[in-house]
């Protein structure tokens, strides 16, 4: 099984997460392909980034390894909107002939096989990018009941958070009242703490990384729960996106 990530060009911390995950599900090959992504921010430059074309090529050469799905790994559309990653994925798909799939749409699969209704979020982002995110959330029905974000728009500064600064972040959303709080950014040190976090704040933790792989699993049939030491989302078998 082979699935191809189609990521960021300034992320340090997915990679490295996805192969730690990657070594508790024998036959499970993944394969990376990048495009210029430095900055989030709502400005033009920051917007320009997320166009169609570049993305749509990028994913055009992970298609030359024959992959089996293909998953968006930003977390862009969280402020973009659902619709954005929808279309993207319709794009990858008519272009490669493989099935794509991405990182907030992930968010919004796991919110519903969950039965999430109230979100913690936390994201490095600035205010107004994270504005944007509870906007589009809550009208999809995930409302952010409780926020915390740090207000950085330089990508490459976000592998810089360390895992306590996240875990921090995590436990004050979770202390104000939420049914799960979700890590949005795949460039952020979540993907390690989150189960751990799990355990003592009794809610599921929703990593960006491990969500991301587990709709990819998910798009392709193929049985998750070798990864549950990873969170609960993976604890179940889940059938076919």
């Amino acid at each position: 099984m082979r699935i191809g990530m189609l990521t960021p060009s300034s992320n340090t911390v997915l990679e490295p997460a996805l192969a730690r995950m990657a070594a508790d599900r024998p036959g499970l090959n993944l394969h990376f392909s990048r495009f210029r992504v430095t900055q989030i921010s709502l400005d033009e430059a920051g917007l320009d980034q997320f166009a169609f074309d570049p993305m749509v090529a990028a994913a055009d050469l992970l298609a030359d390894a024959e992959v089996d799905a293909i998953a968006w790994t930003g977390t862009s559309a969280a402020w973009l909107g659902f619709a954005r990653d929808e279309e993207l994925c319709r794009r990858i798909a008519s272009s490669t002939g493989v099935p794509a799939t991405s990182s907030a749409l992930a968010f919004r699969d796991a919110f519903r096989a969950l039965g999430v209704a109230r979100v913690g979020l936390v994201t490095p982002y600035t205010a107004d990018v994270q504005d944007r995110i509870c906007v589009n959330w809550a009208g999809a029905g995930f409302p952010c009941t409780a926020e915390r974000h740090l207000g950085l728009s330089h990508n490459f500064a976000f592998a810089g958070v360390g895992e306590e600064a996240v875990a921090a972040l995590v436990r004050e959303v979770a202390a104000t009242g939420c049914d799960a709080a979700a890590v949005v950014c795949t460039n952020m040190r979540g993907t390690d703490i989150a189960p751990v976090l799990e355990r003592e704040l009794g809610i599921p933790v929703l990593d960006s990384v491990a969500v991301t792989l587990w709709a990819a699993l998910r798009l392709v049939g193929a049985d998750p729960t070798p990864l549950a030491r990873w969170g609960r989302l993976f604890a179940e078998e889940a059938s076919p996106a």
